[in-house]
């Protein structure tokens, strides 16, 4: 029993690793965008293969202590959750990659506007993720559930985006492929924040066992 503790706390700490890799993939994808920093985005794109390895070293670990020590309780729930945060968390690491391509393809036209939209989705939800790792770390059910509820922030955010840079499009077509590689930024940062928040209700799940995907929380408050 003391054994499966450690290798449950190893599979932690692989975890994390991941996430720290992962979380600085975001940052320096969104920076070599503000920056206009060539190095940043080939590093994202450098670095990416390793978090695929990871992703492949998770796996491995937690469906063979599944399959081996037939965990119940909360180890279940932990096994289930890390497997689930950890796909998550790979394809934040190809969003991040996806960002850093399309700034190196930015780095080729003019500025098409000031990005004050895009640098504050991309704040957004590089503290959504850290809060969310936080969460897991610390068994925080309040802090992933803080969480859940800024997705709906980041979606008005992307809309906005959306909005200006069609207008933009209208007004001057000469702008149109540095805008469309805007568009499908603020389109992965959105989707770095639905995995943050896939993330969020695995953490609550972990702490309370307690399914609040889709609502479905609320749905079964209604039914009973």
């Amino acid at each position: 029993m003391r054994h499966f503790t450690v290798e449950l706390e190893e599979l932690n700490s692989k975890l994390l690793e991941m996430a720290g890799m992962v979380e600085a993939s975001i940052s320096r994808a969104v920076r070599s965008l503000v920056d206009q920093n060539k190095e940043l985005a080939e590093q994202v794109i450098r670095d990416e293969p390793r978090i695929n390895r990871t992703e492949i070293e998770i796996d491995g670990m937690a469906t063979r202590l599944l399959a081996l020590r037939q965990p119940v309780a909360r180890d279940l729930r932990f096994l289930t959750a890390a497997l689930k945060i950890n796909t998550d968390l790979e394809r934040i690491g190809d969003l991040a990659q996806h960002i850093a391509e399309r700034s190196l393809s930015l780095m080729h036209h003019p500025l098409v506007k000031p990005m004050v939209d895009i640098p504050t989705m991309a704040s957004l939800v590089q503290s959504m993720l850290l809060k969310v790792l936080d969460a897991f770390v610390k068994g925080d059910e309040g802090l992933a559930r803080s969480v859940l509820l800024a997705d709906d922030e980041v979606d008005n955010l992307r809309d906005s985006v959306y909005a200006s840079l069609l207008d933009t499009m209208q007004k001057d077509p000469s702008v149109v492929p540095a805008a469309v590689d805007l568009i499908f930024v603020a389109r992965n940062l959105e989707r770095i924040g639905d995995h943050a928040t896939n993330i969020a209700e695995d953490v609550v799940f972990l702490i309370k066992g307690i399914d609040v995907r889709h609502n479905a929380e609320r749905a079964e408050t209604k039914v009973t």
